[in-house]
């Protein structure tokens, strides 16, 4: 039996009604903004790895930062040091058809033709602190890697003058993943220093990817094969802070000191490795996050806005003269 409240309704006119009501239905349930609201903005963020304590610091600012725009929905994927992966999540953020695409590159030359994907799909792209092959990206936001290897080379060559007369002595340098900007610049620029002193020694020269464990074994691997080592100058704290434990266990922590790279804040930061005296010296290689955010925020929002194509930031030489000051300048909230 018909439902009493449907005996007066033509059967032609209730598909009439069946048509308007799946109109109504499909237009409140599409994607574009109703009357009065601001359609909100997709930002993608391919990051390299979250394995270390830099990136994990990255991400965390980036999460605070881009929290304070309401209209902007953030997405990270960590590529876990993976080109292949990495490659495969900007094709799918492509496909997502993000308002903005950051990029942490694992490496420059895989990662260039999916960059330059992104931006024959009309995507704004920021390319963070690591360099890629060709330029394909709207901006890149950097800190001198070659100025950060000169500066700590030169360190080194000062503190083997103060303890020898003269620049002598032996160095185990741990490096980052070979290959990629700040390995490259951080190397080149501590050996231009290096070559003008004959009676400097590099005697090892591992790599280790980045990764304090990895630097544990082959810094252990090369203290048992050189007796006699001044200076272990690794890529970022955490291999310097890995070289120092190896050293530790063997019972020679004392007979050299610690350099590293990176100056993070926070109770587990390379600037406080510096207060408790495990490390010698770090240079802090800004998250550059903060100039991204800025950056990106002025793509989103403001139409006639042309970013520089290239943005470089400071660094900063942290020791213990400086580190107590330096740290409350490089911790922000919610770092750990």
């Amino acid at each position: 039996m018909k439902d009493r409240s449907q005996r007066w309704i033509k059967p032609g006119w209730r598909m009439v009604i069946i048509g308007c009501a799946m109109i109504a239905l499909v237009a409140s349930c599409s994607s574009g903004p109703h009357p009065g609201q601001s359609r909100q903005l997709f930002v993608a963020f391919s990051q390299c790895n979250n394995a270390e304590p830099y990136r994990a610091a990255q991400n965390a600012l980036m999460t605070t930062l881009w929290a304070k725009d309401p209209d902007v929905k953030l997405v990270i994927d960590d590529a876990q040091q993976d080109n292949n992966k990495q490659i495969a999540q900007i094709e799918t953020f492509i496909r997502q058809k993000p308002d903005l695409l950051i990029v942490a590159p694992n490496e420059r030359a895989p990662l260039t033709a999916v960059m330059g994907e992104a931006m024959q799909a009309k995507v704004p792209v920021i390319c963070l602190e690591r360099d890629i092959i060709e330029p394909n990206y709207t901006t890149y936001i950097k800190a001198d890697n070659y100025d950060i290897g000169r500066e700590a080379g030169q360190f080194i060559v000062d503190y083997l003058t103060k303890e020898y007369g003269s620049a002598r002595g032996n160095i185990i340098q741990i490096k980052g993943l070979l290959g990629v900007e700040g390995e490259i610049g951080r190397n080149d620029g501590a050996q231009e220093v290096f070559a003008k002193y004959p009676g400097i020694k590099i005697v090892n020269n591992a790599v280790a990817d980045w990764i304090q464990a990895k630097a544990k074994d082959r810094a252990t691997e090369a203290l048992r094969a050189n007796p006699k080592v001044d200076v272990v100058y690794a890529h970022n704290d955490p291999m310097a802070v890995g070289a120092y434990l190896a050293a530790k266990e063997l019972g020679r922590e004392k007979e050299m000191i610690f350099v590293g790279v990176d100056g993070l804040g926070g109770p587990s930061g390379g600037i406080k490795k510096v207060m408790d005296g495990i490390l010698a010296a770090t240079f802090v290689y800004p998250l550059c996050v903060d100039k991204a955010v800025e950056i990106g925020e002025k793509i989103l929002h403001d139409p006639n806005f042309k970013p520089e194509k290239t943005y470089i930031l400071h660094s900063t030489m942290i020791t213990p003269a400086n580190a107590a000051e330096e740290y409350q300048k490089y911790t922000f909230a919610g770092m750990q």
